[in-house]
């Protein structure tokens, strides 16, 4: 509960704001009025010189009305005196973004454990430092300087790195997807993942968490927290700096302390937790959870248009701990009377490569009554007679009518891509080849096979 004015503050200081549109002053005020926030904004600067038609103030405690966040982008070494200046005026949280603390080395972070215990004495909690700000899409809150403002999505992502979340903010604008909560950790000097997990586990607008970490601020809490939030929310989480080298990397970046990657693993499979181990992934797997159901067990169905992508998918399901499905005598029937002589009713089924949607429909059809299939993956290729836009449609209307979960790979450039975006529409996750399609279900299956063991 404590955390909840961080996302639905009544009023906002922006300390550090600017009419210089170089500045980060000027950028997270102009996010904040252009997302149309509802509450109060004060700006403040040393010469409470008006900022983009507001009035600013000298100091937090100079603003007329009830502050409950203060953003903060000002030199580092002016910080202490500003999360006084909160403490004294009474508010109850604050978000730094200015960096040069803990990740600038001993001095940092002596000068860090300042500021939290100043926070700490003052009932002050802290985001940050170095951190790209926090966002509530359901608040109209964009707090940061990040470039892209989401549309509001029940995703909801953790951040330890500001470049990473801005990237990932750019991608799902180009996906049209988007977010319900965003927040750049940064150092976790105060508030850490942990307590965010828990506080996003019970946030009716979130549905999904991803999560990037370069550190954990502890693994027993870390692990006892998501094995309760798991349970009806699926976690992704990315954890780097696995190598020497990268764990030196982070401790650079954001301060980050080195863990061993065995226990980081062994915490996320104890706890649920799906793990990504390349951007790639992370993507990937956010789609898929964000788009489609798990399925009820590990038997998929494949459906191609080419040999190759199919034995390409068959060599990924076979890795993966999934299982290609046996079809029923009924279903291979039903196939062998629907397809060209050609084409193959076993599993992956070949539809050939003059396939249009119809059959591609046909097939999905026939394999979707069959009890022994859990999932489908359709695989598609561009070849002279292919219709991808309405092979795309026709997938999404086979899903729609569905409880099963569909995943497609279109494999091409310029040919799939008006197809792809059909699907991206539809909320079918598609990618680009089979090896990634199977991937997602795979983890899909992983985070169902883990729920069915806790009830057990």
């Amino acid at each position: 509960r404590s955390l909840d004015v961080f996302f639905n503050p009544r009023g906002i200081a922006l300390v550090g704001a600017s009419h210089d549109p170089r500045k980060l002053g000027y950028i997270i005020l102009d996010n904040l009025l252009r997302g149309g926030f509802a509450g109060a904004v004060y700006p403040v600067n040393l010469n409470a010189e008006p900022v983009l038609g507001l009035p600013a103030y000298q100091s937090v405690a100079a603003a007329p009305g009830e502050v409950d966040l203060a953003v903060i982008v000002i030199p580092a070494a002016a910080v202490a005196a500003v999360i006084d200046d909160c403490a004294a005026a009474g508010v109850p949280a604050a978000v730094i973004i200015t960096a040069g603390f803990r990740e600038r080395g001993v001095e940092g972070a002596a000068y860090e454990r300042d500021i939290v215990e100043r926070a700490r004495r003052g009932n002050v909690r802290l985001i940050g430092p170095n951190s790209v700000g926090i966002i509530n899409t359901g608040a109209n809150l964009d707090a940061t300087f990040a470039a892209a403002q989401p549309r509001r999505y029940p995703v909801a992502l953790l951040s330890q790195s500001g470049a990473v979340a801005s990237a990932i903010l750019d991608w799902a604008r180009t996906t049209g997807m988007g977010f319900s909560k965003f927040v750049s950790l940064g150092n976790m000097a105060d508030v850490n993942e942990v307590e965010l997990l828990e506080y996003l586990a019970a946030d009716p607008e979130t549905k999904i968490i991803v999560v990037y970490l370069e550190a954990m601020s502890n693994g027993r809490a870390f692990l006892d927290v998501s094995r309760s939030v798991t349970r009806t929310k699926p976690v992704v989480a990315m954890k780097v700096g696995r190598s020497a080298a990268g764990a030196r990397a982070a401790s650079s970046h954001t301060g980050a302390m080195a863990s061993s990657d065995a226990v980081v693993d062994a915490a996320f499979r104890q706890g649920g937790v799906i793990r990504a181990y390349t951007m790639e992934e992370l993507f990937d797997l956010t789609l898929a959870f964000s788009y489609t159901s798990p399925p009820r067990g590990p038997r998929v169905a494949v459906v191609t248009n080419a040999g190759g992508p199919g034995v390409m998918a068959t060599d990924a399901i076979e890795r993966s701990g999934l299982q290609l499905a046996h079809f029923s005598d009924v279903t291979r029937a039903a196939l062998a009377d629907a397809l060209p002589t050609a084409a193959s009713a076993a599993n992956p089924v070949d539809v050939l490569g003059d396939a249009r949607s119809a059959r591609y429909a046909r097939a999905l059809e026939i394999i979707g009554r069959d009890d022994g299939v859990d999932a489908t993956i359709a695989l598609l290729t561009p070849q002279a007679m292919t219709d991808a836009e309405q092979t795309a449609r026709s997938i999404a209307a086979f899903e729609r009518a569905g409880t099963k979960p569909v995943i497609a790979s279109f494999m091409g450039g310029d040919a799939v891509a008006a197809g792809r975006a059909i699907l991206d529409d539809a909320h079918v996750p598609v990618f680009a080849y089979p090896e990634r399609a199977v991937r997602a279900m795979a983890a899909l299956w992983a985070y169902r096979r883990y729920l069915d063991g806790l009830s057990h």
